[in-house]
């Protein structure tokens, strides 16, 4: 075999082809949509805005979508509405964005945060049931990198104990879990739409559910011009109808402006006109890309079941999960070297890592109430320190990312299956 790059050998990848890689897809259609809202001067506009939430409902299969600034804006407006606040509890992987959590210290609550399976490096549905207590309010899945949650087990967990399955699927647009659109199957769901994600049109968030009281309450916590109120302007723009909430009209009660910018919603408009078939070729190339490694031994693909429905959407942030158990610590940090070598750029450790050893959820006072905010108004201390989550713990140990290919050209991904050949065929000379 080729001598490794790392040690004076010939990198297999001599030019990274952008093409491949390019993200979001912009076409002139997108570039009108934009100069349209510019030149009519509506960019703090709604009405482009609730458009698109209506092609999100429908092409999701739910009742109510609600366009947010981010995503982030929206977990938060999803745990708010519900009914999560001060002294109260979610459960949530450690292993995620900190975005999937922080909100809950927004609220004043505290997150008992559950280990996530080492294969599909979603929460661990054996590691939910024995930290409900009496102040748990809802369980956080997110549908890690475009793989879904095992719903199945997690849904009767709920059931049980009367709690909200909250989905952040800020991963997984497009992604399926036995069929089911991930988003459309917990209580509430959440997707970031910022560039970077497989569904990119800017800065922006979308929340969805079936349920009109949730609906109702992240409209008053962050979306005063749909709530009526005194002004002339918004009383024929009342999506309000339950009393506790009206009463409240004109303000948000959370004191947030939530609402998505338009320019990204007309950018959203059009990009949904061909992203099934976009993710359709990401699927195929990605496919195509881990077929060909299958033989590697100690390497597996993250990726979802196939035979039961389920699919990895767009494949936002592909990783590869790597058997680490039979070699010294640190291997995973040399094989992502020898691949940067070899001119696979995007080959690093897992980017995201355990949040709950983070001081933000063992110190920080947020409150300022003299003691930190995890602890600040709850009846029990959920707070747990190293070893106590250690599939989350090691995941930079196990789990890296690989190429995301946007274009099925067979002829450039076998130059990327060729080089993880070579760096996997040589570890022995790595270490």
């Amino acid at each position: 075999m080729e001598k490794l790059a790392l040690f004076g050998g010939h990198p297999a990848i001599q030019a990274e082809n952008s093409e491949l890689f390019n993200w979001p897809i912009i076409t002139e259609e997108d570039e009108e949509a934009v100069l349209s809202v510019l030149h009519n001067r509506t960019m703090s506009g709604t009405e482009i805005t609730k458009l698109f939430e209506n092609d999100m409902a429908q092409w999701l299969g739910v009742q109510y979508a609600l366009g947010f600034c981010n995503g982030t804006s929206g977990l938060l407006s999803a745990l708010w509405a519900c009914g999560v606040g001060a002294g109260d509890e979610v459960i949530c992987p450690s292993m995620t964005y900190w975005a999937s959590a922080a909100p809950v210290l927004t609220l004043g609550g505290a997150v008992n945060f559950a280990d996530i399976d080492p294969g599909t490096l979603c929460i661990d549905p054996e590691d939910i049931e024995h930290r409900i207590g009496p102040r748990t309010k809802a369980i956080m899945v997110v549908h890690y990198a475009g793989n879904p949650c095992d719903m199945d087990r997690i849904l009767p967990i709920a059931k049980k104990h009367g709690l909200k399955i909250i989905e952040d699927a800020s991963h997984a647009q497009g992604s399926l879990y036995k069929g089911k659109p991930c988003g459309s199957i917990g209580d509430v769901s959440v997707m970031s739409l910022m560039t970077a994600k497989s569904f990119a049109i800017g800065e922006a968030g979308m929340l969805f559910t079936n349920d009109r009281m949730i609906y109702e309450r992240a409209i008053s916590y962050g979306f005063y011009e749909r709530t009526g109120g005194s002004s002339e302007f918004f009383k024929a723009d009342n999506y309000l109808t339950y009393p506790e909430l009206v009463k409240f009209s004109g303000i948000p009660v959370g004191g947030f402006k939530h609402r998505m910018h338009q320019m990204s919603s007309a950018v959203g408009r059009v990009q949904l006109k061909s992203y099934d078939a976009r993710i359709a070729e990401i699927d195929k190339a990605m496919t195509y890309f881990w077929d060909n490694l299958v033989s590697i031994e100690g390497l597996k693909p993250h990726r979802a079941d196939i035979s039961v429905g389920s699919t990895m959407g767009g494949w936002y942030y592909p990783l590869g999960i790597f058997d680490h158990s039979k070699y010294p610590e640190g291997t995973l940090n040399l094989i992502c070297r020898a691949f940067q070598a070899e001119g696979v750029s995007i080959c690093t450790p897992c980017k995201n890592e355990a949040l709950h050893i983070h001081p933000v959820f063992q110190e920080h006072d947020l409150f300022r109430t003299g003691k930190p905010t995890m602890i600040s108004f709850t009846d029990r201390d959920v707070r747990q320190g190293k070893g106590s989550l250690p599939h989350s713990e090691a995941v930079q140990s196990y789990a890296f990312g690989v190429p995301w290919f946007k274009q099925f050209v067979p002829e450039e991904i076998d130059l990327y299956v060729e080089a993880f050949r070579k760096v996997f065929g040589q570890i022995d000379e790595l270490l």
